[in-house]
């Protein structure tokens, strides 16, 4: 009896534990100095407010992910963002704006702006993935590149259309992420939410249930092992990035119309949000491991971190320290994992 409790004993691993849940103790941990400075953040509006906030993230952080699966990563994530924010700004105006752009542009069809702006994504998304796969430029490097960019020409097209906030917007764009499919007192079920939970359904399956997951995990695993098994690489790489494009421009077009206005600085950071969210999520930076279902989760424990510290009125710069620290943490966690599954 006393040998089976010593074996019981033993079994318990510590480095075991804060490998496979360090970080979501440090993050219950704040989680719980929030509600004990202020109890009040577990209402029912707050919780909604997280969800809403998180949907947008979660529609990016799904692009971002397929790339980490694959080693790489995209630090042009929140510039691509604020461009596909900026231009359907500029051409959802409502027509009846003192302050409108394009004066003489009538009423576009949203189909038709989402178009365009998914259109824009999958270029720049192609741009990164060719960089990538057929010159063999680092990820870190192409996509840091394209960053300065995208946020260029991105600033050269805000200072054209006048310089200041692009605002006023037509109520059907409003709508589309303002709205919200019932609400019954508080409860209320915005249309952020169903755009987040079909994203995720979506990029699931494609993960989960086609043959282009089962490269993307193959190609993220041992590319070279990947290749002699007669997978594509370069063809999946540039994929990944295509589809990334196409998920960051989606979001810049909800993004804006969440704020309810959009300049050349929209998106700044977003990359270090969607990323961190990802690892604290369990998506591998050392390649082919990740759950789309961690990546959701990441995402809204994130959300939830920063709406809370915002709610108990910490210090912006506080957050950046904190959020720092929790990356930073997160990125340690998988390197020794790495290591020890070598």
């Amino acid at each position: 009896m006393a040998e089976r409790m010593d074996k019981g004993v033993k079994s318990f691993d510590l480095k075991e534990l804060i490998l496979n849940g360090g970080i979501y103790f440090v993050l219950i941990l704040l989680l719980i100095l929030i509600v004990i400075k202020d109890p009040t953040f577990l209402r029912l509006i707050n919780i909604q407010n997280i969800l809403t906030q998180s949907s947008v993230r979660i529609i990016i952080a799904l692009g971002v992910a397929g790339i980490i699966v694959t080693q790489g990563t995209d630090l042009s994530v929140g510039r691509q963002v604020g461009m596909a924010a900026l231009l359907s700004a500029t051409l959802l105006q409502a027509v009846t704006n003192p302050n409108k752009v394009f004066k003489t542009l009538g009423v576009l069809p949203i189909p038709v702006v989402i178009l365009i702006i998914v259109v824009l994504g999958a270029i720049f998304g192609l741009v990164n993935g060719l960089i990538v796969a057929k010159l063999d430029v680092v990820p870190f490097v192409t996509t840091m590149g394209t960053m300065v960019i995208v946020y260029g020409i991105n600033s050269l097209y805000f200072d054209y259309v006048g310089a200041s906030p692009v605002a006023g917007f037509d109520k059907r764009y409003s709508e589309v992420a303002q709205g919200a499919l019932f609400q019954f007192g508080q409860l209320r079920l915005s249309y952020l939410i169903i755009y987040a939970v079909i994203a995720i359904v979506f990029m699931w399956i494609l993960w989960n249930k086609t043959v282009f997951g089962k490269n993307l995990f193959a190609v993220g695993g041992n590319p070279e092992a990947a290749r002699v098994s007669g997978v594509n690489v370069a063809k999946t790489l540039i994929l990944v990035y295509v589809l990334s494009g196409i998920m960051y421009a989606l979001g810049g077009f909800l993004e804006a119309a969440r704020i309810g206005s959009a300049t050349n600085n929209l998106g700044f950071m977003y990359e270090m949000d969607a990323i961190a969210a990802c690892v604290v999520g369990g998506v591998s930076f050392n390649g082919g491991v990740g759950k789309i279902s961690g990546v959701v989760a990441g995402v809204i424990i994130f959300t939830l971190i920063n709406y809370g510290l915002t709610y108990i009125s910490v210090s912006p710069y506080w957050q950046y320290i904190i959020k720092g620290i929790i990356i930073i943490t997160a990125v340690a966690i998988d390197v020794l994992k790495y290591r020890k599954n070598k």
